[in-house]
């Protein structure tokens, strides 16, 4: 897509060294989307991201515990001696085991149904700024941030975000 961009505007810089008529450009709409934002402004992904943050918060509440734990062996090692420090020592290193590995498996999870979710609804979002670049009769939708500047008025990630909500209303 950035490249159909790129093509795009130098076949018009082409066109415009050519003598082609000056209001050609002027013709030309354009829109700017920062669609991260416009995605993450939706009902649906507000709604999602409260789910999974819901599912994964038994996980997070047993790292903080062990994390807890933790922090108590640490305390208690420092008046420890003898053989009750190799104990609390040991004991420090199987839970230092295990909080690595859960908080492994839990980012891991985390990131794979954020992003699951995420790329289905990116292509829900690419739907809607083809219908709101339609409504607005724009030649060209651009993501913001490969913009240097713009002009606030060419933002269309509210549109986007609106136009999203409408078509994928959340129950």
């Amino acid at each position: 897509m950035r490249t159909m961009t790129v093509i795009s505007l130098w076949v018009l810089t082409m066109l415009g060294s050519f003598g082609a008529p000056p209001r050609l450009a002027a013709q030309i709409k354009v829109g700017i989307v920062d669609f991260q934002q416009a995605l993450m402004d939706t009902a649906e992904v507000k709604k999602e991201a409260a789910r999974i943050e819901t599912k994964f918060q038994p996980r997070q509440d047993e790292i903080s515990a062990l994390t807890k734990e933790l922090q108590e062996i640490q305390q208690k090692l420092q008046s420890a001696t003898g053989d009750q420090a190799a104990q609390l020592q040991a004991e420090g290193t199987r839970k230092q085991r295990n909080l690595q590995r859960l908080s492994e498996d839990l980012q891991a999870d985390f990131e794979f149904e954020r992003n699951t979710i995420l790329q289905a609804a990116a292509q829900k979002m690419r739907d809607a700024l083809k219908t709101v670049a339609e409504a607005k009769e724009l030649d060209l939708v651009t993501e913001a941030s490969s913009a240097y500047y713009f002009k606030p008025v060419l933002d269309v990630t509210a549109d986007a975000t609106a136009a999203y909500d409408k078509a994928h209303p959340v129950q």
